[in-house]
């Protein structure tokens, strides 16, 4: 619908239909997962961080972590090198950890910062290596064949610890932060984490309301490709064990399941292919993707 197809009577009705919404969230917390096509696409740029503004001068806590999939690949191509994943999980040497952290807590992080600031907001970039808010260590992947068999995927990490005194100071000052999903290990090493795991975790310690992961898929898709709107814990692991969630999926859901069972109100996978999806998901009766209950 083009803005010239809505009338002033539309336009009050759907001010009117945020209302509620507003006022239940005010004052409460909605950790938002950036990535996907939402992330590349100049429009859809644009719609995100306005987005976040409006939630944020409405009176909720926004917290943005992103990923940078694509722009990671791009780089690792420049140098000759080509991105593996093991389960979700992007395989990670010394050098491809330099291009990581170059990338996501560099060039990705203040993209991001910039798109929300242009749009009127307050944004800060972080890495979990400032204040060393995201504590980390080496992650080891179950083999699917072998389970006493563990898989070393490199530089990744599994996270074991989040202060989140940095984000609280942030916010007490109305600022909006900016994770890039990079930790630090009790030694000073740098892990790459994956980015889901990374907003599912901050989800659950700042107690939020919502967590909001952008996808390019319209949501979580039964084996006929149709989307599921609502999903339970249950459904969720039967539908791991026949196998319809798999790959990019897996961290993703396993986060969402964690998070909702971890204190998280509600988990949402949605379609950043949608102009404004995010306001659409908060604010709206009209969601645009899966919801997750913690029960």
């Amino acid at each position: 619908m083009s803005n010239r197809s809505i009338t002033p009577a539309d336009e009050a009705a759907i001010l009117a239909e945020a209302l509620p919404y507003i006022k239940r969230f005010h004052g409460k917390t909605i950790v938002v997962k950036y990535g996907g096509n939402a992330m590349t696409d100049e429009h859809l740029k644009q719609c995100f961080a306005r987005d976040v503004v409006l939630l944020k001068l409405v009176g909720m806590n926004v917290v943005v972590v992103h990923g940078g999939g694509p722009q990671i690949e791009n780089l690792l191509k420049r140098v000759g090198k080509k991105g593996r994943f093991v389960q979700g999980m992007r395989v990670t040497d010394a050098e491809t950890m330099e291009i990581v952290e170059m990338v996501l807590g560099g060039q990705v992080n203040k993209d991001v910062v910039n798109l929300i600031n242009q749009a009127g907001g307050k944004a800060v970039g972080l890495t979990g290596k400032d204040g060393s808010f995201i504590r980390a260590r080496k992650l080891l992947l179950a083999n699917a064949d072998d389970s006493a068999d563990l898989i070393d995927v490199g530089q990744v990490g599994d996270i074991t610890q989040i202060d989140p005194s940095l984000i609280g100071h942030l916010e007490a000052g109305n600022f909006i932060p900016v994770v890039a999903p990079i930790g630090v290990g009790k030694n000073g090493e740098t892990y790459n984490i994956n980015a889901d795991v990374v907003a599912g975790k901050i989800a659950e310690i700042l107690k939020a309301e919502k967590l909001v992961m952008l996808t390019n898929t319209p949501g979580v898709l039964d084996e006929s490709g149709n989307l599921i709107t609502g999903m339970t814990p249950k459904q969720i692991d039967e539908m791991v064990a026949v196998g319809t969630l798999s790959g990019g999926m897996l961290p993703k859901i396993s986060s969402a399941l964690e998070a909702a069972r971890n204190g998280v109100k509600s988990v949402h996978i949605i379609d950043g292919r949608v102009e404004h999806a995010v306001l659409l998901e908060i604010l709206t009766d009209h969601g645009v993707g899966t919801m997750i209950r913690s029960h």
